[in-house]
């Protein structure tokens, strides 16, 4: 038993203590009760879900602003204010002529 908290498991009550207990203490009714360790599952968790509500809320307005834009072009070029074209370009083959 090298450290402290192992020999509190099996039993033994550290000099320190054992010097701070009153006089006629049943050293067999006495209980030390030990701090839990920290959890850090708790923390983890918590940034999961921040990082993931961030994510889900990123892609919602990005998807409302191209909603809202391709909405807004199609009330522009039915009004004739505005007109948008895609242009497709068709990879041609050249022949080259002598």
């Amino acid at each position: 038993m090298q450290l402290p908290e192992d020999q509190i498991r099996a039993g033994h009550i550290p000099a320190d203590l054992y010097r701070q207990m009153p006089p006629g203490t049943d050293m067999r009714r006495v209980v030390i009760v030990q701090e839990a360790p920290r959890s850090y599952k708790g923390p983890i968790v918590l940034t999961l879900v921040v990082l993931t509500g961030s994510v889900a809320v990123l892609l919602v307005i990005a998807f409302v602003v191209q909603v809202v834009a391709g909405a807004a072009i199609g009330v522009l070029s039915a009004t004739g204010g505005l007109s948008y074209t895609i242009n497709r370009t068709t990879k041609r083959k050249h022949v080259l002529s002598k």
